[in-house]
């Protein structure tokens, strides 16, 4: 997937605030913290509202703007796009990381792939073993 780091219109947002949440989501120190984390939910939210603050605010849009999008205060965005917030550091960290290249998440996929495929024998296997029954 190629990126626009400065996107222009809805989808070009929508592609940079899906590669910031889970290249963000992938880390290892963020997948720690969920991990064992008891606020797991509240953990993955703040990095979505985090990713979607920053995409737009990359699209050029405002602060206002971006709250009334999300449905968070005003603040809440300000916090995350200053880096006051822990998802606000770790998504700007993957935005950055994404824009030199550092974290290709193209490379993150195709490392599933393989897994994906050992799943699709084992589906058919089972299958094939449910038919004899």
């Amino acid at each position: 997937m190629k990126l626009n780091f400065n996107p222009l219109g809805k989808e070009e947002i929508h592609q940079l605030e899906t590669a910031l949440l889970l290249g963000s989501l992938f880390r290892k120190e963020v997948m720690e913290e969920v991990r064992n984390s008891s606020e797991r939910l509240t953990w993955v939210d703040s990095l979505a509202v985090a990713a979607g603050a920053l995409a737009r605010s990359k699209a050029g849009m405002t602060a206002q703007e971006i709250a009334d999008e999300l449905g968070r205060t005003q603040q809440t965005i300000r916090e995350h796009l200053k880096g006051e917030t822990k998802a606000g550091k770790i998504v700007a960290e993957t935005y950055e990381l994404l824009k030199s290249g550092e974290f290709d998440l193209n490379r993150l996929f195709a490392q599933t792939e393989p897994i994906k495929q050992k799943l699709e024998k084992i589906r058919d296997e089972l299958d094939e073993l449910i038919g004899m029954l």
